[in-house]
């Protein structure tokens, strides 16, 4: 009896555990968007005229 009690929560830490480390790992992660192609004609048009 005390044996299936003892692994229950064993089993139950350990999902924990992954479950936290997998939030932590999703939390960490670092978006990053795409500029809009308007954006990059107009960047290049301010890097153009500012060579000249």
């Amino acid at each position: 009896m005390w044996v299936v009690i003892v692994v229950c929560i064993a089993i139950v830490i350990a999902v924990l555990a992954l479950s936290i480390m997998t939030l932590n790992k999703g939390y960490g992660y670092k978006q990053t968007v795409d500029p809009l192609p308007e954006d990059i004609i107009n960047k290049t048009e301010e890097e153009k005229t500012r060579d000249e």
